[in-house]
C-alpha cells in the first residue's frame, strides 16, 4: 500500500513512521495541502491522506479516481472539507480519526480562556519590557461562573469535568443529549443568555454554520467570554470583530477561523495577511488566537497516526471500516 500524505510537517513524520514500523507501508511526505491543483501528486498511491487544510472537492476527486486512489484517509476527526458522498460513489470512502486526545483540545481550550481572563498575553510582553507595573491586568476568578458547554461529545465532556474542578456551575446544550451525564442541559438561547464563559466543542454541520452570529452575540452578557477550539465557521467572525470592538461581549479565544485554509500552519511572518477580518481579531486586546494547536499534543499525534494507519489495514484487507464517514 502506497500512501501520500498531504499538508505533512515533521512532527507527522515523526509519529507516522514510527506507527508505521507495525505495518511497513509506503509513506510519501508531501508539503502541499491536498487540492484541484497538487491532486496530481497523488498518482499512484492506493491512499491520499489529507489534514483539514485541505480541499477535497468534486473536481479532486475525479484526479484521484483517475490516479487510482482508493481511500481518502482524513488524519482529523473533521471532514466538512470532504465530499465525502460524491467520493462514496466514485467507489472511494472516507476515513477520519474520531477520537484521538479529548483532554488535548479540552485543555487548550482552558488555557486560551486563563491566558484571556488573567490578562496574561499582555503581562508576558510587559515584563519582557522589565515593565513590572499591575495597571490594567485585572482578570476574574473562574470560581462560581456558569460555564456554558455547546456540544457534549467527548471533548465536551472532558470540558465539563475541567470547569466543575475549578467550581464552576455548568450548562450544556446539545441537540442530541447524552445520557446519564451529570449536566444540566438548556436549549441555546438560555444558555448564551446565562453563561459568563461560552465554549464551543461541537462539529460543523449545515445546521450550525454561523450559531454564533449577530443575533447570538447580542444575547449573551456584555462580560461574557466565547472559547472556540472547534470548527471557524461556527462563527460569523465579522459579527464577532464588531462585538468585540462595540464592547458587547468580553472577549473571545479562538483556536480556529472560519477562512483559516491558506493562513495557519504556515509562516506569514515576512509578508502580513490579506485577511482584514483576521488581523483585526489579532489586533484585539480582548481576544486570543492560536493557529489551530488545539489537538497538537504528543499523546494526540500518537493517537492520529495509529489510528489512521488503522484505517487504511481495514480497507486493504476488505473489512467493514470501522470509521467511515457516512
Amino acid at each position: 500500500m502506497k500512501i501520500v500524505l498531504f499538508d505533512a510537517k515533521n512532527y507527522d513524520k515523526k509519529h507516522f513512521d514510527a506507527a508505521n514500523q507495525a505495518y511497513g507501508y509506503e509513506i510519501i511526505y508531501l508539503e502541499p495541502a491536498l487540492n484541484r491543483h497538487s491532486a496530481l501528486m497523488a498518482k499512484g498511491a492506493d491512499v491520499v491522506c489529507p489534514f483539514v487544510n485541505c480541499t477535497i472537492d468534486s473536481q479532486v476527486i475525479d484526479i484521484l479516481k483517475e490516479e487510482g486512489v482508493k481511500l481518502i484517509a482524513m488524519r482529523s476527526a473533521g471532514f466538512n472539507n470532504v465530499d465525502y458522498k460524491y467520493a462514496l460513489e466514485q467507489g472511494i470512502p472516507t476515513v477520519r480519526v474520531p477520537a484521538y486526545s479529548p483532554h488535548a483540545v479540552a485543555e487548550h481550550s482552558f488555557a486560551l480562556l486563563l491566558a484571556l481572563v488573567r490578562k496574561l498575553t499582555h503581562a508576558y510582553v510587559r515584563t519582557r519590557e522589565f515593565n513590572f507595573s499591575l495597571s490594567g491586568l485585572v482578570g476574574m476568578d473562574l470560581y462560581e461562573k456558569t460555564f456554558g458547554v455547546v456540544g457534549t461529545g467527548k471533548i465536551g465532556r472532558v470540558a465539563i469535568d475541567i470547569a466543575k474542578g475549578f467550581g464552576m456551575h455548568v450548562l450544556a446544550y446539545d441537540p442530541y443529549p447524552a445520557k446519564n451525564l451529570d449536566v444540566e442541559y438548556t436549549n441555546l438561547d438560555t444558555l448564551l443568555r446565562t453563561s459568563d464563559f461560552i465554549s464551543l466543542y461541537c462539529p460543523l454541520t449545515k445546521d450550525n454554520e454561523h450559531m454564533i452570529n449577530e443575533r447570538t452575540l447580542d444575547e449573551m452578557k456584555n462580560t461574557a467570554f466565547i472559547i472556540n477550539t472547534s470548527r471557524g465557521a461556527l462563527i460569523d467572525s465579522d459579527a464577532l470583530l464588531e462585538a468585540l470592538k462595540e464592547k458587547k461581549i468580553g472577549g473571545a479565544a479562538l483556536d480556529v477561523y472560519e477562512e483559516e485554509a491558506g493562513i495557519f500552519y504556515t509562516d506569514q511572518s515576512s509578508e502580513g495577511i490579506a485577511d482584514d477580518t483576521l488581523a483585526r481579531l489579532i489586533s484585539m486586546p480582548n481576544a486570543i488566537i492560536t493557529s489551530h494547536q488545539g489537538y497538537l499534543t504528543e499523546e494526540a499525534l500518537r493517537a492520529i497516526s495509529e489510528t489512521t494507519l488503522k484505517n487504511v489495514k481495514e480497507a486493504e484487507e476488505g473489512r467493514t471500516l470501522t470509521n467511515q464517514v457516512k
